[in-house]
């Protein structure tokens, strides 16, 4: 047997464990369990992309996952009520990244996208930084500084979502989608799939309209599109909103995450 898979295997008994341990494991045993093996660890990789991370549906049907990040940063506590209400209206599913400063200051309205079944609620981190177990950072934001903290960012907001929703998250995308590769392994470990994408969609919500259509138009079946609900004043919701009758046209459909395997 390849060390490979004797990884993968310890993997998942890890993840079993953790599993079972619940809610009622205290942070510090979770944190202490979780970044035991990783105290020597030298990451080799910084990327949105590193092995772990998955960016598309495992699917030849003509489907797509929109994928909507709430960031909750001081200038990214907004709501893209119109282009929330258009999914509402045309019934078109997507999977929401909530960082928990986005959901304390949106608490209400969080509260009825997670009662919505067109939504499912999917963990954006509790502070929006980049997922690292030695302080990388990435367009001047600082990533977590060690694997404790790391636990801390995805483990605090999955028990603040679960507490709120009674449904504990099952997807994790960090902020600014960039991981170490031993990042991606302790999100594992918590039980999430990292989320990637293979559509960009807004590019952090600096596109405009014009250019998010046309990013939404070079989709392809399977693809996972990356794009933001937490800027209104951004050409995001008017460019996903113009791109959806040309998609339909082109007989695409819009899925949940949840809906397909990812790889």
């Amino acid at each position: 047997m390849t060390k490979l898979a004797l990884f993968s295997i310890a993997l998942m008994l890890l993840i079993s464990t953790l599993s079972q341990a619940g809610p009622a494991e205290s942070m510090q045993q979770l944190t202490d369990r979780v970044t035991a093996g990783f105290k020597t660890a030298q990451p080799a990789q910084w990327a949105e992309n590193v092995p772990g991370v998955r960016t598309r549906l495992i699917t030849t049907d003509k489907v797509l996952a929109l994928t909507l990040d709430a960031c909750g940063s001081p200038k990214g506590k907004g709501v893209d009520q119109k282009l929330i209400d258009f999914l509402a209206e045309q019934q078109i599913p997507a999977t929401l990244f909530i960082n928990a400063r986005w959901i304390d200051a949106n608490p209400e309205l969080f509260k009825q996208l997670a009662a919505n079944p067109l939504f499912e609620i999917a963990n954006h981190g509790m502070w929006h930084k980049p997922a690292s177990i030695n302080g990388r950072s990435i367009y001047g934001i600082d990533g977590t500084k060690n694997a404790s903290e790391l636990v801390q960012e995805i483990e605090l907001n999955a028990r603040k979502i679960e507490k709120l929703t009674a449904r504990r998250t099952r997807y994790y995308r960090s902020g600014t989608a960039y991981y170490d590769e031993f990042a991606v392994q302790i999100a594992q470990l918590l039980g999430h799939e990292v989320i990637g994408f293979s559509v960009l969609g807004d590019a952090g919500a600096s596109y405009s309209a014009a250019q998010v259509k046309t990013a939404l138009l070079s989709a392809k079946p399977g693809d996972i599109i990356i794009a933001h609900m937490n800027h209104p004043e951004a050409g995001t919701g008017a460019g996903i909103i113009a791109a959806m009758p040309e998609l339909k046209k082109r007989g695409f459909t819009f899925v949940k995450l949840s809906d397909y395997p990812m790889k």
